[in-house]
Formats: C-alpha cells, sequence, structure tokens
C-alpha cells in the first residue's frame, strides 16, 4: 500500500471518529423530550408518612434509559436534574431548586443518575435477564444512595432510613423497572426502525 493511500485511510478514520463524537440534532431533540417525560411523570404522585412520596419517576428513568441507552439517557437525567437544581418546578410535588437535591429525598435523585446509565447499558446486553438484572443493580444502587442520604439528613440509623425511605416503595420501584424494559424496549425498536434514535 502506498503512502498516499495510508494517509488518505487514515484521514477518512479521523473523518469518521469525528462524526461520531458530534451531537446530532436527532440526539439533543431525544434528550430534552425524554427530559420532559422525566418532569411530567414525576408529577404523579402520593404524599407518604415518611415524606418520600410513591411516583411514576422510577419507570420514568428506567423508560428513559432503556429507550434512549446509556449515552443520551444520562445525558437526559443530567440535563433534567439540572433543570431542577436552578429552580424549574420539575421534581415531584413540583418542587425545584438545589435545596431539593440536598434533602431526605434527594439522595435518590441522585441515584437516578445510575439507575438510567445501568438500565441503558442492560439494554443493550445480547442476554434479555442478564440486561434487566443490570437495570435492577441499578435501582438497588439508588435505593442505596436514597437511603443514605436519608439518614445522613435526618440524623436516623440505617435500619430505620431503610424501613422508612426504601422498603416500602421497593416492590413498586421493581415492577416499575421491569415494565421499562418491556415497554421502553419496543418503544426503542420502533424508533430505531424508524430512524429516529
Amino acid at each position: 500500500m502506498s503512502e498516499a493511500v495510508k494517509q488518505l485511510t487514515e484521514e477518512e478514520k479521523k473523518n469518521r471518529e469525528g462524526k461520531r463524537t458530534k451531537i446530532t440534532t436527532k440526539e439533543i431533540v431525544s434528550v430534552g423530550m425524554f427530559a420532559a417525560v422525566l418532569a411530567v411523570l414525576s408529577q404523579i404522585s402520593i404524599p407518604m408518612p415518611s415524606g418520600v412520596p410513591i411516583t411514576m419517576q422510577t419507570f420514568a428513568v428506567a423508560l428513559t434509559g432503556v429507550v434512549l441507552a446509556w449515552k443520551l439517557g444520562t445525558a437526559s437525567m443530567i440535563v433534567y436534574i439540572l433543570l431542577g437544581a436552578v429552580g424549574v418546578p420539575v421534581f415531584a410535588g413540583f418542587s425545584g431548586g438545589a435545596q431539593v437535591l440536598v434533602n431526605y429525598t434527594g439522595g435518590f435523585i441522585w441515584g437516578f443518575i445510575v439507575m438510567t446509565l445501568l438500565c441503558g447499558v442492560g439494554v443493550q446486553m445480547k442476554n434479555k435477564a442478564g440486561g434487566l438484572f443490570v437495570g435492577l443493580a441499578g435501582l438497588a444502587v439508588c435505593h442505596l444512595f436514597g437511603t443514605m442520604q436519608f439518614m445522613l439528613v435526618m440524623k436516623m440509623g440505617i435500619v430505620e432510613s431503610f424501613l422508612l425511605a426504601s422498603a416500602p416503595y421497593l416492590v413498586k420501584d421493581i415492577i416499575s423497572v421491569v415494565l421499562g424494559f418491556v415497554i421502553g424496549g419496543q418503544l426503542r425498536q420502533r424508533l430505531l426502525k424508524a430512524g429516529l434514535l
């Protein structure tokens, strides 16, 4: 192979790699749209005595990770959290502001980043059961973050914090992740076929 052809091949590789790192309009729209989905589903909430409401957030988080996969899904979650941090009322109960991220429910919001990422990794695995397990591991990390921050803010023990902030929501959240994988997986396939992802 001549030196000129080698250089041309190297240039093509660089151009392809450059194209891969650029964010497309389609990706920006997808990230923004799912940040909006997260905001809307977060408002469907039922107050609980512990102060941690039952919401559709867990389903929305799993759905976002599954439909957009890990990169765009995590970006969408970060956009959602940033909107809430600057005061846009996107968190549960139409709340917003940085104080929500440091109060007794804030740990769950931080945990959503890991959960979205792991649901996004899980959907791309060939083994569907293994992928769901990875998504559920993300849920476990989310509950760990939530319990730990609840414990620190409320100045309670770990067991008491788990029983108040995590245990009452586990079954609902596991079902939410499973539904996120089932519904999100179908939606993802349709969007990919339509060339929208």
